[in-house]
This record gives C-alpha cells, sequence and structure tokens, in this order.
C-alpha cells in the first residue's frame, strides 16, 4: 500500500458520489478538501501527513497556509532527503568537546524539532536509514542517541510533513514512512483560487482551541466499528491506518467542538486516510448485476456440461510421453503489457546472501567510489575520499588518554594539539545507482510452444522496451530438448535481444532444470559485477528431462525444485510467468520454490494478457510465494 499514489478525494457526501462517480470533483472543491486536512493535521501532527504534489504556486501556497495556521512556538523544519543519520540524531560536538576533554552531545535535527513539524522534501529520493528513524520518532515521540561513545534518549515528538514529488509508480516515499502518515494528499487538479470558506478553520486562534479540547475527544463504538468496516471493505489489512484514520476524525471533531466524532468527522477520515489507500472498492447499493436479479435466475437456463476432456491432446499427455517435434518457429504475437511491470519486479529484488553482518547490494552499489554520501566508514585516504570531520569526531574522546600515554612514553616530549591515530581515520562512503540485468529463461519445449510461446515472446517483447527505456541489461536463456542454451549474454541492445528472441525455435523436451540453472550462472556473474539480477522464468512447469538428460517426470521435476532452492538462497529475485493453458500446479510449485511471484498467463486475446498482467505491478512484492 505504501507504493500507492495519494488519490485526490471528492468533497461531496457520498449519496452523492455514487449518483455520479463519473464526474470529478472541480479544483477548488479539491482545494477545499485539501484545507480540511491541513486544519487536521495542524490540530495533531502526529498524524502525519503525506502531500503528492510539485514544487510550483499551488503546493507553496499550502505550506504557507500550515505555517500561519500554527500556534506560536511550533517550528517548522525543513529536511532534505539526503540528510545523514548523524545529522538527524545529533552526536558528539566537535569543537565543545575538544574544549571540554570530554565528550560533548549535540542536538540533532530532530530533538531540535521536538514538539513542531518537520518537512521532508523529496520524500521519494529518502533514504530507509532516514525514514525509520521518522518512523521511530512518530511511533515513540523519542529516538535513541548511540554514537562515538554516547548513549542516550532524545525527544522527539514531531509531526511530518513528506513532500512527495514522485512522477512514476516506483517513485514513492519508504514504506515505513508511507503507512505512519494517515493522512494523503494529491494537489493535482487544485485551484486555490476563490478558496476562503475553510480558512476559519486554519485561523491560529481557532487550531489552539482546538488543539487544547483534543484531549477531551473520545470516539464511541459506533464511529470505532465505522472506521472499521470502512478500512476492510477497501481492502485494507494494516491495524495502524484505522488507528490513524480515528485520530483524525477526533480532530475533526475537536475543530467543531464537539465531544464525540459525528458522522461528518468520520467521512473526512475516511476520504483522507482509508480511500486514497484503498485496494479494492466496496459495491454500493443498486450496483448489483443483473444476474442476481431473482427472476433473471428462474429464465435463465443451467449451462452445459463441459465435454470431457480429450485424452489424446497434446495438453493431456505426458510431456514425456510426446515425440520429440519438429522445428516449430513461432511468430511473435502482440502482447499488451504495462510499463511498469519491470519495475514491481525491480522492487521486490533481494540482495545477494554474502557472510553474515555484511552490507546490503541490490538497487544500489554501496561501495561506489561516486554518488550521493551516505556516511563514513574506517578506510584508507588514499583510495577514498577523507572525510575530515568524521576523523576528528572518531579521536576527540580519547585525547586525554592519549596525552597520557605519550606523557608516560616519551617523557618531556612537547604535547600535540591532536592526537591522531590510524584507526581513528574516515572516509566517505558513497552510494551509486546499480544497474539492473533482466535474465529472461523462455521455455521453448514442445509442449510449450504449443501452448502460448508466441504470446511470451510478445511479453518479452514489450518487456524488453522497458528494459531499453530504463537503460537495463538483460539477456537471454532457452531450453528444450536436453539442454539449456544462453541465447544472448547481457547486453543493452534491444535489436540483438529482439533479433535473438524472433529466431527462437520449439521443440522438443522440457530440461527445467538446466534453464534455472543457466539463468542462476548469468545472475550470479551480474551479481558479482554489482548488478542486481533478476529472473524472469517463462515455462509450463511440466518438466521431464533430468539434469543428466534422462527421461522422466519426477527426477526432473525434483532437479528442477533444487534448482530453484538455489536461486533464492542466492536471495536473486523470480517471477514465473505460467505458459501453460489453464494454471499449472508444476509452475506453481517452482514459484514456491524460488521464493518468487506467480502470474498465470491468460487464455485468451492480447487484450486479456494485458488485464491479467496489469495486474501484476500492483502486488507482486507483496504475493506470497508461488501463489496467483
Amino acid at each position: 500500500m505504501g507504493r500507492a499514489r495519494p488519490a485526490a478525494a471528492n468533497d461531496g457526501a457520498p449519496s452523492e458520489r455514487a449518483a455520479d462517480r463519473s464526474a470529478p470533483p472541480d479544483g477548488q472543491s479539491l482545494f477545499r478538501e485539501a484545507l480540511t486536512a491541513l486544519a487536521i493535521f495542524a490540530v495533531d501532527p502526529g498524524i502525519g501527513l503525506r502531500l503528492a504534489a510539485r514544487a510550483g504556486p499551488v503546493r507553496q501556497v499550502v505550506l504557507d497556509r500550515v505555517r500561519a495556521a500554527l500556534p506560536e512556538g511550533v517550528s517548522m523544519r525543513k529536511i532534505p532527503a539526503g540528510m545523514s543519520q548523524a545529522a538527524l540524531l545529533g552526536g558528539l560536538d566537535l569543537s565543545a568537546s575538544l574544549q571540554a576533554g570530554r565528550p560533548v552531545l549535540e542536538r540533532g535535527v530532530l530533538t531540535a524539532a521536538d514538539g513542531g513539524i518537520v518537512i521532508a522534501a523529496m520524500a521519494e529520493r529518502m533514504g530507509e536509514g532516514c525514514a525509520g528513524l521518522l518512523a521511530l520518532a512518530l511511533d515513540r515521540g523519542t529516538v535513541p542517541i548511540e554514537r562515538e561513545g554516547i548513549s542516550a534518549e532524545a525527544p522527539a515528538r514531531i509531526g511530518v510533513l513528506a513532500l512527495d514529488e514522485g512522477m512514476e509508480p516506483d517513485e514513492a516515499p519508504p514504506d515505513a514512512l508511507c503507512e505512519r502518515l494517515g493522512l494523503w494528499l494529491s494537489l493535482d487538479g487544485a485551484d486555490p483560487r476563490g478558496t476562503r470558506d475553510g480558512d476559519a478553520d486554519l485561523a491560529a486562534g481557532s487550531i489552539l482551541a482546538a488543539r487544547s479540547h483534543l484531549a477531551s475527544v473520545r470516539p464511541d463504538e459506533t464511529a470505532i466499528e465505522t472506521i472499521c468496516q470502512a478500512a476492510m471493505a477497501f481492502g485494507i489489512v494494516s491495524l495502524r491506518v484505522p488507528s490513524l484514520a480515528l485520530r483524525a476524525a477526533c480532530a475533526s471533531a475537536a475543530l467543531a467542538g464537539r465531544p464525540v466524532p459525528a458522522q461528518g468527522d468520520l467521512d473526512a477520515a475516511i476520504r483522507l486516510v482509508l480511500l486514497p489507500r484503498a485496494v479494492t472498492m466496496p459495491q454500493m447499493p443498486g450496483e448489483e448485476t443483473s444476474q442476481d436479479e431473482p427472476g433473471d435466475q428462474e429464465d435463465r437456463a443451467p449451462p452445459d456440461d463441459p465435454p470431457p476432456p480429450d485424452p489424446h491432446t497434446s495438453e493431456n499427455r505426458d510431456p514425456a510421453e510426446i515425440e520429440p517435434q519438429e522445428e516449430i518457429a513461432v511468430e511473435t504475437m502482440e502482447a499488451s503489457l504495462p510499463a511498469d511491470l519491470l519495475a514491481a519486479l525491480a522492487a521486490m529484488a533481494r540482495p545477494p546472501l554474502q557472510r553474515a553482518g555484511s552490507g546490503r547490494r541490490g538497487a544500489f552499489a554501496e561501495r561506489a567510489r561516486r554518488g550521493r554520501v551516505v556516511g563514513t566508514r574506517p578506510g584508507d585516504p588514499r583510495r577514498d575520499r577523507l572525510d575530515v570531520v568524521a576523523t576528528l569526531r572518531a579521536a576527540a574522546p580519547w585525547q586525554n588518554l592519549r596525552r597520557m600515554e605519550r606523557a608516560e612514553s616519551l617523557p618531556g616530549a612537547a604535547s600535540r594539539p591532536l592526537e591522531i591515530r590510524s584507526a581513528d581515520i574516515r572516509v566517505r562512503r558513497h552510494r551509486g545507482k546499480s544497474e539492473t540485468a533482466t535474465i529472461f529463461a523462455v521455455d521453448a519445449s514442445g509442449s510449450a510452444a504449443l501452448a502460448r510461446l508466441a504470446e511470451a515472446k510478445g511479453a518479452v517483447e514489450r518487456i524488453l522496451a522497458d528494459c531499453y527505456v530504463r537503460r537495463d541489461r538483460v539477456a537471454l536463456v532457452a531450453f528444450r530438448g536436453t539442454r539449456a542454451d544462453i541465447l544472448l549474454t547481457e547486453t543493452k541492445s534491444l535489436t540483438r535481444a529482439k533479433r535473438s528472441l524472433a529466431a527462437l525455435p520449439a521443440g522438443g523436451g522440457t530440461p527445467l532444470a538446466s534453464g534455472i540453472l543457466a539463468a542462476l550462472d548469468l545472475a550470479a556473474a551480474s551479481a558479482r559485477e554489482g548488478r542486481t539480477p533478476l529472473i524472469a522464468l517463462l515455462t509450463d512447469g511440466r518438466a521431464n528431462i533430468a539434469l543428466s538428460g534422462a527421461a522422466g517426470r519426477p527426477k526432473a521435476m525434483a532437479d528442477a525444485c533444487d534448482a530453484a532452492r538455489a536461486v533464492r538462497a542466492r536471495g536473486i529475485a523470480a517471477l514465473v510467468i505460467d505458459l501453460s493453458q489453464r494454471p499449472s500446479e508444476q509452475a506453481r510449485e517452482i514459484a514456491a520454490a524460488l521464493g518468487g511471484s506467480y502470474l498465470a498467463l491468460p487464455r485468451a486475446d492480447s487484450k486479456a494478457v494485458s488485464d491479467a498482467i496489469a495486474a501484476a505491478p500492483r502486488g507482486l512484492a507483496q504475493l506470497p510465494a508461488g501463489r496467483p
């Protein structure tokens, strides 16, 4: 849910929205809804606000009204997306520590903002570490400081206003932060002109009075039941979200001076907290289809029983019994895929497993020599850039002890202003964007060709085009007969990839284990080069050739599952696209062994293919392993 874009809510009543869902709200209605959200946030900043809007005059008007609404003494601090954890938490005050000869604590941004609001600029670019600290402050109201020999707990009772400027589906603030920001608001299409009727609630006096009244507002059982039922109807599974919605309803009631949230307060909370996160939409009264009418059920004749399957068709025969077929050149058919399928697959990538305690390696290269500075580490300044301030901070707590040691070992020697040792040296740690390598492992066996290898080729071509736009590398593995062949090593050339794909023939057995291991070899080599490997396996899952080259379903399936588990052990993301005429249990079993997601290619034309795969980006990372 964290990756969904905030929806612009409607200001109308539920009955009005049901009567005319097709009519979008006008810009002034959207801005009035924004004023409602701002007033709720100003009363209870701990609810949090995610504001989806590009920099511009409309967003600036919103920020100005938030500042004007806050009572005197409530601060607003803006933090950039790349702010270091040291700056957020605080730590050792270098100059004060050198003067005092003992560690002196310096307040961080979160502690300095205690009781105020933190504006997270470009939150879609925020790192997981920074988002985790903001989430911790929202949950506990304090932040721990465990740095440079200092152990302390500092107050950080803050509200967070995250400015989300992402344009693509995969450009969104980290999930840990999004889940803790109750109000989701989009300014797309909002027009602030002529909308002064909501300013009364945003007056500083009204906000101050509502804040003082907020502690006495208590939701009753009806309010709790309404919010929980609405969350269930929208398909929201997080327990934190209904709690934030109740807080929003209480803040709305406090603005009106009510002791208990009324229906209007609950409606506002549902629109601003629950609706933008909706996974499913509840069916409105009067929208039942005609098939639910009793009269229609009586008039409709029962469907004829489907004919029994023909045991002589290639689909129902054991692939091991099918004679190797002649080469089948299958023309690539059009399969319309959404452009963000590959981005969703990249989002679920896990870093390759290294030794215990080693750093992550996935979408970003942690040992990059260029890129954004994400911290420091001990190192050699001859190889990496020296961080002078971090080096002095590491050396500061030891100055008195080192002076004493120097005086004892070298009596009469002049003291030095600073005693720096090699263990104090700190170098900057950069994080650069890592390339992604997508390895397509395509089942070119006879059973796959008789099914939908043509649609599979079309799907791969569309994803290849997406790879070209993203400048990702691609590789192609085909398995058929008794072996797997690497048709294309990693390349950025779309022409080479399409040429190799178009010339792919089909026929013979299904050496699934060999295909998976060939893809694993390419993925491991890509990971060693610092890229993030992804495996897209297109197969019907009906393995009938073992690793030894012998025919036989049980041994072939066991080898395929073992190979899939080897991929999972390396932490490589994988997606299984089932090419069977009907969803195959064997393909699901392979997906479960891979620890990846399963997607059945539908038995329909290219539009149905598009409709089915269009659902994958929304749930790819959340699907349990091997489940459709």
